[in-house]
């Protein structure tokens, strides 16, 4: 799936994020960073559900590793949706799988790894049973 776009109604989870003309760079264009805020956008709307928490007190979710590959320039105004998938579920880690679309054509994609963490203790606390659940209905197959 490294290479290959998909349609962004093939995602299971699909969000929308409103461009600010504060994330426009000097070039007129929205700025290569507020990229990975959309990202988070995207993934935030599943690890920290209101209807459907899979996280437990004393925990967190950081990021390990984001890898993005920029297609095309975002341009102010208007919105960008994204779509975001679970790509692999490991003990304490979950991977996805994203893109961003400007007007129907996708603008970038990326990659993402998550490790739930226990915040007491500063290290990698493992996925429970019920996240696994809820988790799994978003799986994508690569």
């Amino acid at each position: 799936m490294k290479d290959q776009l998909i349609p962004l109604s093939k995602f299971p989870i699909q969000t929308t994020d409103k461009l600010r003309y504060a994330d426009t760079d000097r070039q007129g264009h929205v700025n290569n960073a507020v990229f990975a805020t959309f990202l988070e956008t995207g993934r935030v709307e599943l690890l920290y559900s209101s209807t459907e928490p899979i996280i437990s007190n004393d925990q967190s979710f950081m990021i390990a590793n984001l890898n993005i590959n920029f297609i095309k320039e975002i341009h102010w105004p208007g919105t960008v949706s994204v779509g975001s998938a679970v790509m692999k579920l490991g003990n304490s880690s979950i991977q996805f799988y994203q893109q961003i679309h400007q007007n129907g054509i996708c603008v970038a994609s990326a990659f993402t790894t998550i490790v739930q963490v226990d915040t007491r203790e500063s290290k990698s606390a493992p996925l429970s049973a019920h996240a696994r659940s809820v988790l799994g209905q978003y799986l994508i197959k690569s």
